[in-house]
């Protein structure tokens, strides 16, 4: 009941992009798709960082919340909306007067230059309500409200739809209105937010003083850890991009429609681990160390229940779920043949997402990041290069799958054995 609200939220949030895509590629043209095509590929990395910082967040503050100590949930709420907005201001500057050459620095195509950098400039002027809305949704699912987040990302999604149109062919904005309708949305999603939780008095929120230093010192101790995992996560992918590209136009493209489809599959395994944060947080602040191994328990099993059911239905209907993207024959093959390999593995990865995610609630951010590193670096990205080597294109779905495999051992063998629930964030 708690994942499934945070699932739902998952898929609006991947919406966004999607839906700038849709208007932008109807109504200015495949340059302008590109364009937003690329400068995505930015915004998706300071995303994945931002969200693995609100990771730490939900660590103390679910902590906090389990202690049912008041006092201490509010100091930390205040050295958040400190730190987090000064970050924000530092990205939005960054990113004003370097989106530019941080697009040289991809290649971006000379003819596609002038537009991406409009859009990613805009996006990155408004980074402070992705980050407030976000943070938002995160301070609400730590105190164990998972469905209000929901209501305020599905606020934002509508309103991009609606606003998209407007700013970029009634108004004539072309591919700023893109970004400017998304900056927009997120922006009342994040006011929407602030009245919400003002009026509610659901967290204690006082006016912004600077925090202490030891607040500051573990947020940044594990904040950065957990950010980097994000990183880690990102980076990952795009080195076994390298292994896929060398097979050609084909593989690309159908690698490129299954990872589509992939993003989606794995939402609910995403969403059961940050369920299990939450509430092992709890509840390792109020020290009720049974209540997490049930968490665990029960969370692997949900997990396992869940990804059979989605393999399953991947596993039959592969082939014209990749033809919603692509029709090249070859492409389509190896697309279909990637996703009924690796179908039957995702419940592996989702034990990753949950094991990971009490390993997390205790703030061993340092550890989830070496298991993240040895999950893409040490076996992944091998093991899809290896068996490409020896099976060809269809192994790289082995190899994946195999990775999956090996990570979640590694998950289980620190989650059984590591030392993490020596760690003692609050004296």
């Amino acid at each position: 009941m708690f994942a499934g609200p945070i699932i739902l939220t998952n898929l609006l949030q991947v919406s966004y992009q999607f839906i700038d895509s849709l208007w932008v590629g109807n109504l200015l043209g495949a340059k302008a798709l590109g364009a937003v095509t690329i400068s995505s590929t930015v915004v998706v990395t300071v995303l994945a960082f931002i969200i693995g910082i609100n990771n730490a967040t939900l660590t103390i503050l679910s902590q906090q919340k389990g202690r049912d100590d008041d006092t201490g949930l509010k100091s930390y709420l205040n050295a958040f909306v400190v730190l987090l907005t000064i970050l924000s201001l530092l990205i939005g500057l960054f990113g004003l007067f370097f989106s530019r050459p941080i697009l040289v620095m991809l290649n971006t195509p000379s003819e596609m230059l002038a537009d991406a950098t409009t859009y990613l400039q805009i996006n990155f002027v408004g980074i402070l309500f992705l980050v407030g809305y976000n943070f938002i949704g995160t301070v609400l699912r730590a105190v164990g409200d998972s469905r209000t987040p929901m209501t305020f990302v599905a606020i934002a999604a509508l309103l991009n739809i609606g606003l998209d149109p407007l700013f970029i062919s009634v108004l004539d904005w072309g591919i700023g209105g893109a970004a400017v309708a998304t900056v927009l949305s997120q922006g009342i999603a994040f006011l929407l937010g602030i009245l919400y939780m003002m009026r509610r008095k659901l967290v204690p929120f006082s006016f912004p003083v600077l925090p202490k230093r030891e607040e500051a010192f573990l947020i940044f101790k594990l904040g950065i850890p957990s950010g980097l995992q994000m990183t880690v996560i990102f980076a990952g992918v795009t080195a076994i991009m390298t292994v896929v590209n060398s097979f050609g136009g084909s593989v690309v493209a159908g690698f490129g429609a299954s990872q589509r489809i992939d993003s989606l599959i794995t939402l609910p395994a995403m969403a059961l681990g940050t369920a299990v944060n939450s509430m092992a947080g709890q509840n390792i602040g109020a020290n009720r160390w049974g209540r997490v191994r049930d968490i665990a328990v029960y969370g692997t099993l949900y997990n396992f229940a869940i990804m059979l059911v989605i393999a399953i239905i991947v596993f039959l209907l592969a082939e014209p779920a990749i033809r919603l993207f692509i029709q090249e024959e070859d492409a389509v093959r190896f697309g279909t043949n990637y996703l009924r390999i690796v179908a039957f593995f995702y419940m592996f990865i989702g034990v990753n997402f949950i094991l990971n995610g009490i390993v997390r609630a205790s703030g061993a951010m340092y550890q989830v990041l070496v298991l993240n590193i040895l999950s893409f670096w040490v076996l992944r990205y091998p093991l899809t290069y290896i068996c490409s080597s020896l099976f060809g294109q269809n192994g790289i779905a082995i190899g994946m799958g195999i990775g999956f495999v090996c990570s979640s051992i590694f998950a289980f063998a620190y989650f059984k054995w590591g030392n993490w629930r020596k760690k003692q964030l609050f004296s």
